[in-house]
C-alpha cells in the first residue's frame, strides 16, 4: 500500500494576514493555538501544515480539515471551518481529527456552525 492510501487526516491553518494576527483577533493566543494543534497531531496521529492565505480573510482564524485516505474513500471531503479563535473550537478540531475526521467521524454539532465556504460570498 502506497504512502497516499495511508494519508492521516490533515489540518491546513492559516496564517496569512489576518489569521494568527493578533491585531485582528486580539483575545486569541495564536502562537498557543498551533502549538496545541502541533501538539495533538503528534499524540494522535493526524498531520498539521500552515498556509500563507486560504482566502475566507473575513471569517478569521480559518482551519481546514482534510479528510484522511480513509476518509475521502468514504466520501469525504475537506471542511472550512472560520472563526476558530477559541480554546473550545481548537479541542472541538481535535477531537474531530483524532476520531478521523471527515468520511471517518461526525464533526462536534458545535463545530458545524462554524463550517465556512471556501470562497468568498458575493
Amino acid at each position: 500500500m502506497g504512502a497516499a492510501a495511508r494519508r492521516p487526516c490533515t489540518l491546513v491553518v492559516c496564517r496569512g494576514c489576518c489569521c494568527g494576527n493578533a491585531r485582528k483577533n486580539p483575545g486569541t493566543d495564536h502562537a498557543w493555538q498551533l502549538e496545541r494543534l502541533r501538539a495533538a497531531a503528534a499524540e494522535h496521529g493526524f498531520q498539521v501544515r500552515t498556509s500563507d492565505c486560504l482566502g475566507p480573510c473575513d471569517q478569521a482564524n480559518v482551519i481546514v480539515v482534510q479528510p484522511s485516505a480513509a476518509g475521502r474513500r468514504a466520501g469525504g471531503r475537506a471542511v472550512w471551518i472560520g472563526f476558530a479563535t477559541d480554546d473550545d473550537s481548537t479541542e472541538e478540531v481535535i477531537a474531530w481529527a483524532a476520531a478521523g475526521g471527515p468520511g471517518v467521524a461526525p464533526p462536534p454539532v458545535t463545530l458545524q456552525l462554524q463550517f465556512v465556504s471556501p470562497r468568498p460570498q458575493r
